[in-house]
């Protein structure tokens, strides 16, 4: 039995793979996704990077050449070295925050559509609360509040993303609950915490997984316009807080497009990439999309 499902499992996923290949727009955002995360991981060691040291007075907003292919900022740094170290912190918020977002989501979602009655309108309402209140002013209030660390700041974005999660979880664990091999399996004495996890958990995680990749460009996003709004780590290289100095210090006034426009086009590619990958999930998991 065990052969068997590892058998239908690993079959399966040769299918969904092969769906991945023959997608464009999968592949046009795993390609791209593909190489920021080389950048992430072996930029910072081929060009390190530290915010605390700064170039000399000659060196301040100086245009691309070959001694800086990117030229420099502000303070006479290495635009290219900052923009690859902020490419490893900017995913590392995006990736961190959206497992906690998707964590949170999926636990409301499975618990209130399992459970109904007061557990879900009590879930429900508070998903209600998060998706009505504006997020920006919410994540600013809690980052204010809690601190410009880097992990506060994945901990505010988690915590205000999962709404939309729960609400989509819900509606597909309402519909998976209603199955016959769930009755089967309370008929054979199996706790509700057994079926969530070993029974609707999977049926939903095609969903969930969706999802993610659309709630890590939410992510992103949020890290950079906290830190362009001041309210990112000072401390940490990320492509908002390379957008943030290069506005406090005049850059587009002063027409060094070269500080402004990598780390906003990064931003873009990245966002987009995972909006790709998104959609191309969502059709080749749904077998409606697909069959359309």
């Amino acid at each position: 039995m065990g052969e068997s499902n590892n058998l239908q499992s690993n079959k399966k996923s040769k299918e969904i793979w092969q769906s991945v290949r023959q997608n464009r727009m999968a592949m046009v955002g795993l390609v791209t996704l593909a190489v920021f995360i080389l950048i992430a991981i072996f930029g910072p060691i081929l060009m390190p990077f530290s915010t605390q040291e700064f170039g000399g007075m000659g060196d301040v907003l100086r245009p691309p050449s070959g001694d800086h292919l990117l030229g420099t900022d502000d303070m006479g740094r290495d635009v290219l070295a900052n923009l690859m170290a902020g490419a490893r912190i900017s995913l590392l918020i995006g990736a961190v925050a959206t497992i906690i977002s998707m964590a949170i989501g999926t636990l409301v979602g499975i618990s209130a559509g399992y459970f109904g009655g007061t557990v879900d309108n009590v879930l429900m309402r508070l998903t209600d609360f998060f998706l009505v209140i504006p997020w920006l002013p919410l994540m600013m209030v809690l980052a204010a509040i809690l601190g410009t660390s880097i992990w506060n700041i994945i901990l505010v974005i988690g915590l205000t993303s999962w709404a939309g999660t729960a609400r989509v979880v819900r509606a597909q664990t309402l519909s998976v609950k209603e199955r016959q091999f769930v009755e089967r399996t309370l008929s054979l004495g199996a706790g509700n915490w057994h079926i969530m996890w070993k029974h609707i958990l999977p049926n939903v995680f095609p969903l969930v997984f969706a999802n993610t990749v659309l709630i890590a460009a939410t992510a992103i996003t949020s890290e950079t316009t906290l830190s362009f709004l001041g309210l990112g780590d000072t401390t940490t290289a990320s492509w908002g807080m390379m957008l943030h100095y290069a506005f406090e210090c005049g850059a587009t006034g002063l027409g060094a497009y070269w500080y402004y426009l990598p780390p906003g086009i990064c931003v873009i590619a990245v966002v987009l990439a995972f909006t790709l990958l998104g959609y191309a999930f969502d059709e080749i998991l749904n077998p409606k999309l697909k069959e359309r």
